[in-house]
């Protein structure tokens, strides 16, 4: 079951890779700066995946203003996400969750994630948002058992703005 509105946020540190290269990004480090909006995904290279984080992407200046850092996780590798977001132009930080650690520790992570298409794996994210604010309590929490439902983005902004 995903973590719950009031609950204090798992802290966790996570890889990223850019042109700089691999870098770790920890959580904590936007406590007290800022609020934090955790989009969990399954799958990289995916239709769904693709078109959220394209659009969280057209959308980051808002966020910016809403005092808000953004970031993607997966159980991808921080390499194949770095050729996915250069590929479609993402410009959210995408975070590899590559032993699904975090993706379990905040509930959203499948115990068997497309097993009637033959793939059953587990520890998959379930697609999932989590507002996280400067204090590092988690304030809007939503998790989907359906891989193609995207997270109610009205409601999250309306959060952040309330946050910000």
């Amino acid at each position: 079951m995903a973590l719950s509105i009031g609950t204090k946020a798992p802290d966790f540190s996570l890889s990223t890779k850019t042109s700089d290269g691999v870098k770790l990004v920890k959580l904590g480090d936007s406590f007290g700066k800022k609020n934090v909006l955790l989009l969990f995904f399954p799958m990289a290279f995916t239709g769904t995946c693709t078109a959220e984080l394209c659009e969280t992407s057209a959308g980051l200046d808002a966020y910016q203003e809403m005092n808000a850092q953004v970031y993607g996780i997966s159980g991808d590798s921080p390499f194949s996400l770095e050729v996915w977001a250069q590929k479609e132009q993402i410009n959210v930080p995408l975070l590899s969750d590559y032993d699904h650690e975090v993706a379990r520790a905040y509930g959203v992570a499948y115990d068997s994630f497309a097993a009637d298409r033959n793939l059953p794996m587990s520890g998959v994210a379930k697609r999932s948002a989590f507002i996280i604010d400067r204090n590092g309590v988690i304030q809007y929490a939503e998790s989907s058992d359906n891989p193609r439902q995207l997270p109610n983005f009205e409601a999250i902004q309306a959060k952040l703005n309330e946050l910000a």
